[in-house]
């Protein structure tokens, strides 16, 4: 069990974890990466990764990778579980198994860690009239100005197929068509002038907050830690946000993997877990953790039952069998 590898790790031993930057990766560095390296003894290093299975796989056909344990997104799970890029997960080296997980977040690659939400979120100080749907992100001439968009193809194919007026638990169904998945591009056709590409998670609200963008799209709990310590009025639009889970994954040919299962089982522990939402408001993935969250930040939580009653879930199958098609012709698109 876990308890056996406290003093395991060396105290010259190196554990490099890449994340997704910004405001979450320095709630992150204060609940698990110091104090983490202060009980083991082990210099965490840290890095940010932006997404995409070619990164992962980058590494791994290196022979040394240089990063150890990863936060990755549901899809990038799957795919560099099936690819042989993780170290399977040893549950016996954690102090939870997958019973103590909330479904989906415990898989034989990774141990969830988050539950987010991409979501529409705009500036109260910036508009006259608050926006309540990707319809209204979509219409320019109530509210001119310029939006922002994570460059890719998922999520904005789904937000632009409910922009179009397609009922959000109708949203898969039609994007597994030949004629949803145009009908979606057509609707982007009518943004593509008015759009600034992002990539990393703390651009969008940067672009808000210098009057770059009108809304954006964003992970919600980057717009809840801007407002608590930043003072600025972001608001979150709940109605067709789309949640996933995140996880930690081992990187193969990691050295250290005792010592990676050791750092993920730091953070798996319910009353740390629990203290993430009071940095930045992501879902707690085990099940334990829920109880332990204060009343005052459940509100802003993607898993709070408000909030997840209006959103639609990541469907990973689907992005599974569909992301390198969907993204060459998206690749095709945004280069016309």
């Amino acid at each position: 069990m876990a308890g056996a590898l406290i003093a395991a790790p060396a105290t010259s031993e190196t554990l490099t974890v890449s994340s997704w930057g910004g405001v979450y990766q320095d709630a992150q560095r204060a609940l698990y990466f110091t104090p983490f390296a202060e009980a083991f003894g082990v210099t965490v290093l840290e890095d940010e990764f932006g997404g995409g299975v070619g990164v992962l796989r980058a590494q791994v056909m290196s022979g040394t990778p240089t990063w150890n344990v990863v936060q990755v997104e549901a899809e990038e799970l799957t795919l560099g579980c099936e690819e042989g890029l993780f170290v399977p997960i040893d549950y016996d080296l954690l102090d939870f198994g997958p019973e103590d997980f909330i479904p989906g977040a415990a898989t034989e690659c990774g141990v969830g860690t988050i539950v987010w939400s991409k979501v529409l979120t705009y500036d109260a100080n910036r508009v006259d009239i608050a926006p309540e749907s990707w319809a209204d992100f979509w219409d320019t001439d109530t509210w001119p100005g310029t939006r922002g968009l994570r460059r890719g193809a998922q999520y904005n194919l789904e937000f632009a197929l409910m922009a179009d007026g397609v009922a959000p638990d109708a949203v898969y169904d039609v994007l597994r068509t030949p004629e949803g998945v145009d009908r979606a591009f057509a609707k982007l056709d009518e943004l593509r002038d008015s759009v600034i590409w992002w990539q990393a998670g703390a651009q969008p609200l940067q672009m808000l907050a210098a009057g770059e963008v009108v809304m954006s799209t964003v992970y919600n709990g980057r717009v809840t830690a801007s407002n608590r310590t930043g003072g600025t009025d972001f608001r979150v639009v709940w109605p067709g946000s789309i949640y996933a889970i995140d996880s930690w994954v081992i990187v193969e040919g990691t050295p250290n993997v005792d010592t990676a299962h050791a750092f993920i089982n730091y953070t798996i522990a319910p009353e740390r877990q629990a203290q993430m939402p009071e940095f930045i408001a992501y879902g707690t993935t085990v099940t334990a953790a829920s109880d332990f969250v204060p009343e005052e930040f459940a509100a802003d939580l993607p898993t709070t039952p408000g909030n997840i009653e209006q959103a639609i879930e990541f469907d990973t199958e689907f992005w599974v069998e569909n992301i390198e098609s969907l993204t060459e012709r998206f690749d095709r698109w945004a280069a016309r």
